[in-house]
């Protein structure tokens, strides 16, 4: 953790609203902070190796910190405040427009890292996702995207081709509903991130855009279509509310024929994650039986004539102002090249590449990703090809070159982080769920993120 010497107190840095890139010693003092996300006992341990390895390669110390997302963002601003901070932050998208709208990152030395290793080498995507104002700001690593899981045989028994688009999603769904049988697992409680998510991931495939160049467009006609579509949806997954813990519970039960997840859902449905097992009828005697009878759409369109779109989070190094940037870096550039396959099997089936190889066209690191053993059973080491087959392997890969969300790569990047944090959207769905017109729900949702903006100055 550095003291900041070349950079001005965070408070001075939130009323400027500008990023600080601090000018940087020819060489670090051989120690770095780093905090991580991923902090289960069995991530930590996996992680720490690879960090090891590149101790003993570098001469470099680094102290990892286990950090939840949501408690980085006040650790940060109170940290830099007193002057001391972190010297590389793996996080989300959303935290680094809300960093650099507060100037707490270096937005030079990513570009740095980058243009070393390769810009042709990231997928565009990815960089677009943390570039605020015009500058990188942070380096990607991974990502995961926002998958359907659905029952084949329940879909074969109904008589239901596989679903291509978001009107398939609802038409399937209201036509597998049952008294015992929600037809689709999705968020349905206001307020909830999950529901957030939900929202944003449906009506992407419709062209519906949050904002576009500074003016708020959540109540377009594409926007109105998706919330109407995300309203049946709803109903379809029954009359109780649902969170992201009650959707995976009803897929994994057996009480849900589908369910919108991220790819983290792929070892779950395998029976291989004992902290969230598979507990159908049938799974007792045969705990591969959903992931025998469960196909995945990895895309979506609105209705079937749009360009696809898959809504996705990817990880990402930041380093914030007056941190030790040269060993912070040399880090990065570890993650990023002789560590990344490893670090990655941390969790496999969440951290797709946004890297595929160490050259312009190559696939090294994410041919050597699909090896890797996904899930958190050690009893168990199988990679998500031998358990589903290499085609979804390739449609994971293929959909992290494309993962998109409302804002990123854009001047409305602040807004749409200040959005999803704040769950406005979910919030404003309350009355969609309760059967109102989604056009005026649409409408109200339009005045809740123009206040927002107003707030933003």
């Amino acid at each position: 953790m550095r003291t900041m010497t070349t950079c001005m107190a965070a408070a001075v840095l939130l009323l400027a609203g500008s990023a600080c890139s601090p000018e940087e010693s020819e060489e670090g003092d051989g120690s770095i902070t780093f905090w991580t996300p991923y902090t289960t006992p069995e991530r930590i341990a996996a992680q720490q190796p690879v960090i090891d390895a590149f101790t003993e390669e570098t001469g470099i110390d680094v102290e990892m910190v286990p950090l939840e997302p949501d408690q980085m963002g006040q650790t940060l601003v109170t940290g830099a405040a007193s002057g001391e901070v972190p010297d590389v932050i793996a996080h989300n998208p959303s935290s680094t427009a809300a960093w650099a709208a507060q100037g707490l990152l270096d937005d030079e030395a990513p570009q740095e890292v980058v243009d070393e290793l390769g810009a042709d080498t990231f997928s565009q995507a990815a960089l677009d996702m943390v570039t605020v104002g015009g500058a990188l700001n942070a380096v990607p690593s991974d990502g995961w995207g926002h998958m359907i899981a659905f029952r084949t045989d329940l879909f074969a028994d109904a008589g239901l081709e596989p679903p291509e688009s978001v009107a398939d999603l609802v038409a399937a769904a209201e036509a597998l509903q049952s008294d015992s049988l929600a037809g689709i697992a999705i968020g349905t409680t206001p307020g909830d991130v999950y529901t957030q998510e939900g929202i944003e991931s449906m009506l992407l495939p419709f062209g519906c855009q949050l904002a576009e160049d500074g003016e708020v467009a959540i109540d377009s006609p594409e926007c109105v279509e998706g919330l109407a579509n995300y309203q049946r949806l709803a109903a379809a997954a029954g009359p109780a509310q649902m969170d992201v813990e009650a959707a995976r519970a009803a897929y994994l039960s057996g009480s849900a024929a589908m369910v919108l997840f991220s790819s983290h859902f792929v070892d779950e449905a395998a029976g291989l994650d004992v902290d969230n097992p598979v507990t159908c009828a049938e799974c007792a005697e045969d705990p591969r039986f959903l992931a025998e009878h469960t196909a995945y759409l990895t895309t979506f369109t609105g209705n079937g004539s749009e360009t696809p779109a898959v809504y996705g989070q990817t990880t990402n190094y930041g380093i914030p102002a007056g941190a030790n940037t040269a060993d912070a870096k040399a880090f990065i550039e570890y993650m990023l090249t002789d560590g990344y396959v490893e670090n990655l099997a941390s969790a496999t089936e969440g951290r797709i590449p946004v890297r595929p190889g160490p050259e312009a066209g190559s696939t090294e690191y994410l041919d050597a990703w699909a090896e890797l053993p996904f899930g958190n059973d050690q009893t168990q080491e199988v990679s998500i090809a031998q358990v589903y087959g290499p085609e979804l392997v390739d449609r994971m890969a293929a959909g992290a070159e494309e993962f998109t969300r409302w804002g990123w790569g854009t001047d409305d990047a602040e807004l749409a982080g200040i959005v999803f944090s704040q769950t406005i959207l979910a919030t404003e769905a309350e009355a969609l769920f309760e059967g109102g017109d989604p056009a005026e729900v649409a409408a109200a949702m339009a005045a809740a993120v123009e206040a927002a903006q107003q707030d933003l100055g």
